[in-house]
């Protein structure tokens, strides 16, 4: 099936049912309980710096693991796989000097998982499966000074922003994604300049593909890291003409629902949410059950909030597996029309009229 085609049926798909995003990737790899030679494998075992904790470069070092959890997620009912690619950007791999491989990981990693969503539509040629390659936000943001001594400072700019996500989106789309999900979005300026960077791959390489946009809400404050409200983050972000607009993290499924239908009432455009697995325990671990999380995420359907659900921090196929079954019979959200009014966000959201 050529990448046409695919967007096609991609298409079909979100207009006749909720589609499901696959969870947790980190999740899945500390199961395994990795360690340092692992990370490093053969090709890197005199790397100079500790590797451990890369979950990127596993898709050098482990790949078969790597596939096997995006099979798995299939396998679970996913419709959309996310490459392993969060912190795929020379920005996030500095900090184990692998800035120069990061368009090797980003390729394979495309690879990795369009392999394995094609083997999932040969078994299941009524249910396609596609790939979405992730972007996470890196580990900096262009907003905010992290020195609360001098709050004019900053320690990245649009433009390394911009070239970063320009390398890692050309990488991705040239190892066969159908989708780019900008995620995590935490601070909207940072995701402008992705935003910019894959507007220009995609005239550089002449193809265009759908942009799925999902921000973070860091607190039940409503906002994101940066102090945008909801509808404000929208409204900043709408130029981008996504596919799907959405938020994920940080919150488990019932903290999250009031920001996700604050979306639903305003978008033009597909909701999509993939909240974490409930809150995080002392030890850092989410305790909320796959039955638990899909009752949750099943109201969300009824009340016709979604078109593309799914899980975040500590969700597994589990999960996936329950929410899948619990919306299978729910109808997806229809889109707001646009009402063609001046819209305008600070912080706050102003719309003229």
């Amino acid at each position: 099936m050529t990448r046409e085609e695919r967007l096609q049926k991609l298409r079909e798909a979100a207009a006749n049912r909720i589609l499901i995003l696959d969870g947790a990737m980190g999740t899945m790899i500390q199961k395994h309980k990795l360690e340092e030679a692992d990370y490093r494998g053969a090709r890197f075992a005199d790397w100079g710096q500790d590797l451990k904790g890369n979950n990127d470069l596993l898709v050098l070092t482990q790949p078969q693991l790597i596939r096997e959890i995006h099979d798995a997620y299939f396998e679970a009912g996913a419709d959309i796989a996310e490459t392993n690619t969060f912190n795929g950007t020379r920005i996030a791999m500095a900090d184990y000097g692998m800035e120069e491989l990061v368009y090797e990981i980003n390729l394979e990693a495309a690879k990795i998982a369009r392999a394995s969503a094609d083997a999932w539509t040969e078994k299941t040629p009524d249910k396609p499966r596609f790939v979405a390659g992730a972007m996470g936000p890196t580990n900096r943001t262009a907003s905010i000074s992290p020195d609360v001594n001098d709050p004019g400072f900053r320690n990245i700019t649009f433009d390394e922003l911009y070239h970063a996500y320009q390398e890692q989106a050309r990488a991705l789309i040239e190892g066969g994604v159908d989708l780019l999900l900008i995620e995590t979005i935490f601070d909207t300026l940072n995701a402008k300049a992705a935003g910019a960077a894959v507007l220009d791959v995609f005239e550089e390489l002449g193809i265009e593909l759908p942009i799925m946009l999902s921000g973070t809400i860091t607190d039940e404050s409503g906002r994101t890291l940066t102090g945008q409200t909801t509808e404000a983050f929208w409204y900043s972000l709408r130029h981008l003409k996504p596919f799907s607009v959405g938020l994920n993290c940080a919150l488990g499924a019932d903290k999250l629902r009031p920001y996700v239908a604050e979306l639903a009432t305003r978008a033009e455009t597909l909701v999509s949410a993939h909240p974490n697995a409930g809150l995080p325990n002392e030890m850092g671990e989410y305790d909320e059950s796959p039955q638990d999380m899909a009752k949750h995420l099943e109201s969300w359907a009824e009340d016709g909030l979604v078109n593309i659900i799914g899980g975040c921090c500590g969700s597994t196929p589990e999960h996936i597996r329950a929410i899948a079954e619990a919306v299978s019979q729910k109808p997806p959200r229809k889109p707001v029309e646009d009402n063609h009014k001046m819209r305008l966000s600070g912080l706050e959201p102003f719309v003229l009229g």
